[in-house]
């Protein structure tokens, strides 16, 4: 794995994220609403102790307290279809759990993206889901970003780069721009799983530089999108 792979990888370490502050129930128990990132739709609602959300936490895989059986739960534990937690959050009272994950397959045990799909409904949802690019998710990439921007801790491979100033992140975005451009000519010599999975390695590379760069200029990833939405019909 390359350095930029490593470095990216320990952006969205699941236990960089801290424990959310839950009231639970007299049962020890609180509802966990699950969202998916890319749309918002809701795929199911669980429960949660604070054994099952300290693991979701710990493993960035999403854990329940299973009711029927009584123990923790880790959703896919069987059918690997398991939920990436994306990030946490309680409601005003503090006594509920709306949990933003992507997952790996189906949801719900019917073979449904969602629990609440009906049988009528799961082909189109299955469709709505698979035009989704998970462009969504950038926002969590972006606040892993921002957070090692302002607190700079040792080690991080990101604060590395923005106290080397604009000249170091900007010699990346080029570095990985060549590298993207590379890529892009031996696929089209010669298109395979390999260089097409190559392509995408480079351009993720080049997206996280990028954003990076943003961040040491101080510039809001949404100035990016206000632009690009002047130029759509352009």
């Amino acid at each position: 794995m390359s350095e930029v792979a490593v470095a990216t990888t320990a952006l969205v370490a699941p236990n960089a994220a801290a424990v959310p502050d839950v009231r639970f129930g007299p049962d020890g128990l609180a509802p966990a609403i699950v969202q998916d990132p890319a749309d918002g739709r809701v795929l199911m609602v669980a429960w949660m102790d604070a054994e099952a959300l300290a693991a979701t936490v710990a493993t960035g895989e999403v854990h329940f307290h299973s009711r029927s059986r009584d123990r923790l739960w880790r959703k896919g534990e069987s059918s690997g279809h398991v939920l990436k937690l994306a990030s946490l959050a309680v409601d005003c009272d503090g006594d509920a759990v709306l949990v933003t994950a992507v997952p790996a397959g189906a949801t719900c045990h019917r073979g449904t993206r969602s629990c609440f799909d009906s049988a009528e409904t799961s082909a189109e949802a299955r469709a709505s889901a698979a035009a989704t690019q998970g462009f969504v998710w950038l926002e969590t990439l972006w606040s892993t970003i921002a957070s090692r921007a302002a607190e700079r801790p040792t080690g991080s491979y990101t604060a590395s780069l923005l106290d080397g100033g604009v000249d170091a992140v900007g010699r990346k975005v080029t570095e990985e721009a060549t590298e993207v451009l590379l890529a892009a000519k031996d696929d089209a010599a010669t298109s395979t799983d390999a260089t097409r999975a190559a392509l995408a390695g480079e351009t993720a590379d080049l997206l996280y530089h990028a954003l990076v760069l943003l961040a040491e200029r101080e510039v809001l990833p949404s100035a990016v999108i206000d632009t690009l939405r002047t130029r759509q019909h352009a």
